[in-house]
C-alpha cells in the first residue's frame, strides 16, 4: 500500500472539514456484492431500516427510515431477501417491495465451525441483533443441557437450517441443539456421555483431514490419554487464544500456562469443546480405530495423506517426509 492510499482518506476529511462539507450519508446506485437480509415477523420501518444498515445494504438507517415515512403505502412482508451492499435507500426499498426478491434463506453450518461463527451467520442471515443472538447463547437452561455444561459449543450440529421470520435467536438455537442430540441418541451415545463424547469429538473435527483417518486420530488421542501423556494439539490451543479459523500456533503460546485450552500444559482433554462436530466426528469417538499409534502428521497437503506412529523416531521420520514435502511445494509455505 503507497503512503499517499494510506493518507488520502485523512487528507479528504481535512479538506470536508475546513470547506465545510461532510461525507454524503446515502450511497448512490444498485449496489455492488449480493447480501441477503431477512425481515422478521414483527419487524417494524425502524428495524428494516437497522438490519438494512448492520448488513452494510444502506450507509444510514436513519435517511432509509426517513424515506420510509415519506412512503406511506409500503408495506414489509416478513421473509428473507436478495439484496446488494451499498445500495441507495430508494433502490433499497424498491428492492424490498419486489417479489423477485424474495428467497428462501438459511443458516449453513460446516462440521467444524465455532459458536461465534454461528452467531455471526444468525446476525447476517436471519435478521436478528448481536445482543439477542449473544444472551440466547449464554442463557443454556432454556436447552436441556447436561448440568455440567458451561457453553454452547460443541451442542449445534452442523446442517442447513431455514431461515424462520418469525423465530428468536433462542428458537434457532434449541433447533440445532435438538438435532445434536438426536444425533448423539442414533450413535448410541447414553446421556451421561454426551458432555464427553461432544468435547472428544470437537477435537477430532478439528484435527483430522481425510474422513478415514478421523477413528484413527481419535485412537490416538485414546491412547495418549490411557497412557497419561499430554494430548498436544494445536487446535487446542488456537482456540483458547480466540483463533476458530486455524489450527496452527507459535511456540510462545503452546507455552501459555493461562491458556484453560492449552493441552501441550494442561492434562486430558480440554475443559469444553472447541468446535461443533458433525456425524463423522462423533462416529469417530464412538467407534475409534485399533491401534497403538500415539502420533500422527499430514505428509501431503494436497491429498490429504496422513502418517500415524507408534514411537517418536518413527514420527521424526514422518516429520521428515512432511518437510520435504512442503520443500517441494514452496507455494504452501
Amino acid at each position: 500500500m503507497s503512503a499517499y492510499a494510506f493518507a488520502a482518506p485523512k487528507v479528504q476529511q481535512l479538506v470536508s472539514a475546513i470547506s465545510g462539507s461532510k461525507e454524503p450519508d446515502d450511497y448512490t446506485g444498485g449496489g455492488t456484492s449480493k447480501v441477503t437480509i431477512t425481515i422478521k415477523q414483527g419487524d417494524i420501518g425502524e428495524d428494516v431500516a437497522k438490519t438494512l444498515q448492520r448488513s452494510g445494504v444502506v450507509k444510514d438507517s436513519k435517511v432509509f427510515y426517513k424515506l420510509l415515512l415519506a412512503s406511506p403505502d409500503v408495506q414489509f412482508q416478513p421473509g428473507s431477501y436478495s439484496l446488494k451492499k451499498k445500495m441507495s435507500s430508494k433502490s433499497a426499498l424498491a428492492a424490498l417491495q419486489d417479489k423477485d426478491n424474495r428467497v428462501q434463506a438459511s443458516i449453513v453450518i460446516p462440521e467444524g465451525t465455532a459458536l461465534k461463527d454461528i452467531e455471526a451467520g444468525m446476525v447476517s442471515k436471519a435478521g436478528l441483533s448481536e445482543s439477542e443472538v449473544s444472551a440466547a447463547a449464554k442463557d443454556l437452561s432454556a436447552y436441556g443441557l447436561p448440568s455440567n455444561v458451561t457453553t454452547l459449543e460443541g451442542w449445534l450440529f452442523p446442517a442447513t437450517y431455514p431461515i424462520n421470520p418469525g423465530w428468536t435467536a433462542t428458537q434457532y438455537f434449541k433447533s440445532m441443539v435438538d438435532t445434536m442430540k438426536e444425533h448423539l441418541a442414533a450413535a448410541g451415545v447414553a446421556e451421561a456421555d454426551q458432555e464427553h463424547v461432544i468435547v472428544f469429538a470437537s477435537l477430532v473435527q478439528k484435527e483430522a483431514g481425510l474422513a478415514a483417518d478421523y477413528p484413527k486420530v481419535a485412537r490416538v488421542f485414546q491412547n495418549r490419554l490411557d497412557k497419561g501423556m499430554k494430548l498436544q494439539s494445536d487446535a487446542t490451543v488456537a482456540y483458547g487464544t480466540g483463533n476458530t479459523h486455524t489450527v496452527t500456533t507459535t511456540d510462545a503460546e503452546r507455552a501459555d500456562a493461562s491458556n484453560r485450552y492449552n493441552t501441550y500444559v494442561h492434562d486430558g482433554l480440554p475443559p469444553a469443546p472447541i468446535s461443533n462436530p458433525g456425524d463423522v466426528a462423533i462416529q469417530a469417538v464412538t467407534h475409534e480405530a485399533s491401534g497403538n499409534w500415539l502420533y500422527f502428521v499430514t505428509v501431503n497437503l494436497e491429498t490429504g495423506e496422513t502418517v500415524f506412529s507408534d514411537t517418536y523416531d518413527q514420527h521424526l521420520a514422518a516429520v521428515k517426509q512432511f518437510q520435504a514435502w512442503l520443500r517441494a511445494h514452496p507455494d504452501y509455505q
